[in-house]
């Protein structure tokens, strides 16, 4: 997600403010709010030694990378946990969103995130840090070199790692194409309009060596107005599902929509759905969705106050190429 201006998210939220309901409660079907602070961009691992399950987000509460703990996946307590006490040398201080923690197989946890890039200030690289144990609250230390810069053509973020059914490993990101955009929506709503495409890297047995070139396996189209960002790559049966987040993140277009492939490397086929949008359950804004690979359990964020966006859990049941909010 394109944090560049946070502060100028009150503006736009005064903007819209008529799209915005009362702050959520909790509800027993559908989306419900798990994490009442500001706790964007969630993702989430289970532990296997005891079934507890971690998430992590974009900083916020005083953290460099947040972490929240749940034995149910329904009642959610943020911990007073710095998951990245350290930085790499070719990163600043500020700036690290999206979190993504995977498993390995010898136990330990790879985190991907996004960093700000000291080379190109505003832009950002694709950073990896693994566990120094294999408990999954950390701490990680990062790897000297990023996984991804790109900063040519905007940078690189909103990294989530996969590991496919024949073991090999992968990371799906966002090239920050609006970030060197041309003003309006998100930087990018003046045309001509800069690519934001999604790529699909292929890593090693280690969750972070590149194994050949990223393949690009979706990009934003008109309907997606300035971008697509926020990828989460699943496998279900026999069909990838990569869900992602289109429209400015301000803006109540924000939504969470998936696309389907038979073929990692893709073409992968945006159906239009919007999993998410503004008004489901009293939502607003609703983004950056993680689907477990299980396939049956998602958060997301969506603004339950200005500058706020809470963490919200769901259901879902996925039927053929079809994903069903429970």
């Amino acid at each position: 997600m394109w944090f560049s201006q946070l502060s100028s998210c009150a503006i736009g939220l005064a903007l819209i403010s008529g799209a915005f309901a009362s702050p959520l409660t909790k509800q027993t079907a559908g989306a419900r709010l798990v994490l009442d602070t500001n706790f964007p961009d969630p993702s989430f691992v289970q532990d296997p030694t005891d079934n507890t399950w971690y998430a992590f987000g974009t900083n916020g509460n005083g953290k460099r990378v947040q972490v929240a703990r749940s034995d149910d996946f329904s009642s959610w307590t943020l911990l007073d946990i710095e998951a990245l006490p350290t930085l790499a040398p070719w990163e600043t201080e500020i700036d690290h969103w999206a979190p993504d923690v995977v498993r390995r197989n010898d136990g330990k946890y790879v985190m991907y995130y996004s960093g700000e890039a000291k080379e190109k200030l505003r832009h950002h690289c694709v950073g990896v840090a693994v566990s120094a144990g294999t408990d999954p609250k950390g701490p990680y230390i990062p790897n000297a070199q990023p996984l991804s810069c790109r900063l040519d053509q905007g940078g690189s973020i909103d990294p989530a790692g996969f590991l496919d059914k024949d073991g090999s490993r992968y990371v799906v990101f966002k090239v920050d194409g609006n970030s060197i955009g041309n003003g309006g929506d998100c930087n990018n709503g003046v045309a001509p309009l800069k690519p934001t495409p999604i790529l699909l890297q292929k890593v090693g047995p280690d969750g972070f060596s590149p194994i050949g070139d990223a393949v690009q396996i979706l990009d934003r189209d008109d309907s997606d107005g300035p971008l697509v960002e926020a990828p989460n790559l699943i496998l279900h049966g026999d069909t990838y599902f990569l869900f992602y987040s289109t429209h400015c993140f301000t803006d109540p277009k924000y939504d969470v929509r998936y696309a389907t492939s038979k073929s990692i490397t893709g073409p992968f086929v945006k159906n239009g759905v919007k999993l998410l949008q503004t008004g489901d359950y009293g939502l607003t804004s609703p983004g950056g969705g993680t689907v477990c690979g299980c396939g049956d359990r998602l958060l997301f964020h969506g603004f339950c106050r200005d500058d706020v966006r809470c963490t919200y859990a769901a259901e879902v049941a996925i039927s053929g190429n079809q994903v069903t909010l429970l």
